[in-house]
């Protein structure tokens, strides 16, 4: 029999493979790299993410829009969802996770302490809560901050840090004056405190506020960075004036330098107290250990809040205060259930340390480059979007002209975490441990990400 009919079938077979072959490679490599969709929003019923949601969602209180991906692990800033795809996280728990996802050294305290003591109530004194007191107190005048920091009061989150420096307030203003008339607590525009009532009141977002409204009443409402207001603003009933060195939530926008010590000088005018909110721009993520650091000491705090990166993601804030507040508060003025456990304190006390260490600020300082000289490039490119940047360190915002929402979902179509703050702004506040070949690997997405919306 003979094989050549066989020959020519497969010949003709194997020309037609590789004509296949050749028109794929032609097609993949027609489209351009920004239009490459990695990681697709995965569609109902059609994964176990969906499946889980499906199942769990109803069951959840829905005070988050979430998008249709469940992640399941994470180290460093790298993050991955229940179908194994991987994520480059800029978010960092929003300004959490500042020593990245899963850390070993932590890992290790919690299993340890997990088995040791994790809670006896703050009727007793436990291992770790003056320890952390005491590091929190040292590291903060070591490192340049509020130089007359004396004690601490810990608790559970960002939001109850800042209940208790406006309880703390208003109790220092009740002993300053006793008929009781300062008690007015300034906040300014824009500002994000928290959502408990006492924060929330210092919180003048109409989104935030108006469906709990009334708010406590005695806060007052200033314009950021406006020097000429401040003496109308902050008056003899002034009892304290809360505010963030960088305003995260509301836009990743600074207080200026003349404008706190500005404030701060007219609070010690009137007897006010000055309490800086340093949830999100604190400890390390400016550069410096607090985002203060470089004022002078009149434009020091009496009052300075703390959270998020305290814990790296496990529950815990922080209240730090001068004597001047110390010595009027007493025994039985405030009080938590949970606050100052030994396994969320034990924990913080290896975070603040490693957080002040001088290699990982300069590090930062350093990282903050490679974003801004990226950031300056698309404003040349697309100037009709990219409006300003803003920031310090590795909690930066890039103003744009329009909602950002197209253009974070797809940086997370291509693999990266973006969130956004205030009006038509991406924020950036990845972990502070992140290597630079990521941050050049996720401006790259990102990159592509803003091409893929503009067509």
């Amino acid at each position: 029999m003979s094989l050549r009919p066989t020959l020519r079938l497969a010949a003709t077979a194997s020309r037609r493979c590789c004509s296949l072959a050749s028109t794929r490679l032609a097609s993949t490599a027609t489209v351009p790299k920004y239009k490459e969709i990695t990681h697709p929003d995965i569609m109902p019923g059609s994964s176990k993410s969906q499946s889980l949601i499906d199942s769990t969602s109803p069951y959840m209180v829905t005070t988050y829009s979430r998008p249709p991906i469940v992640f399941t692990k994470a180290s460093g800033s790298l993050i991955w969802d229940a179908a194994g795809r991987e994520y480059l996280d800029f978010t960092g728990g929003i300004a959490v996770n500042s020593l990245g996802h899963n850390d070993p050294q932590l890992c290790a305290i919690m299993a340890d302490q997990a088995t040791t003591l994790t809670h006896c109530s703050n009727l007793y004194y436990n291992s770790w809560v003056g320890e952390l007191s005491k590091k929190l107190v040292g590291l903060t005048r070591e490192k340049g901050g509020m130089h007359d920091a004396a004690q601490v009061f810990v608790c559970n989150s960002g939001s109850e840090a800042n209940e208790a420096g406006i309880k703390f307030a208003r109790k220092v203003g009740k002993v300053v004056d006793p008929s009781g008339q300062k008690v007015e607590i300034v906040s300014f525009r824009n500002a994000f405190h928290g959502r408990t009532m006492g924060s929330l009141s210092a919180t003048p977002n109409p989104k935030y506020q108006e469906p709990f409204a009334p708010m406590v009443p005695g806060f007052r409402v200033g314009e950021l960075n406006d020097v000429a207001g401040i003496d109308e603003l902050v008056t003899e009933r002034t009892c304290s004036v809360i505010v963030e060195p960088i305003q995260g939530e509301g836009g990743v926008t600074p207080a200026e330098d003349e404008f706190l010590v500005r404030l701060a000088r007219r609070c010690r005018e009137v007897g006010a107290l000055v309490h800086y909110d340093e949830i999100q721009c604190g400890l390390g993520r400016t550069g410096q250990f607090w985002a203060h650091g470089h004022l002078p000491k009149e434009a020091h705090p009496d009052i300075l809040t703390t959270a998020k990166a305290l814990g790296n993601g496990f529950p815990i804030g922080a209240t730090i205060i001068n004597e001047k507040v110390g010595e009027r508060i007493k025994v039985g003025d405030h009080g938590t259930t949970f606050g100052g456990n030994p396994l969320a304190c034990r924990l913080a006390c290896n975070i603040v340390e490693r957080l002040g260490d001088e290699k990982l600020l300069e590090g930062v300082k350093r990282k903050e480059k490679i974003f801004r000289e990226t950031f300056e490039r698309w404003r040349g490119e697309w100037p009709e979007l990219v409006k300003e940047v803003r920031g310090k360190g590795l909690i930066l915002g890039l103003q744009l002209s329009e909602d950002p929402a197209g253009i974070v979902k797809a940086a997370r179509e291509r693999g990266l975490l973006v969130i956004t703050a205030g009006t038509n702004t991406l924020r950036f506040v990845p972990a502070l441990t992140i290597e630079e070949g990521q941050i050049k690997e996720g401006l790259e997405k990102l990159e592509n990400a803003i091409r893929a919306t503009r067509e």
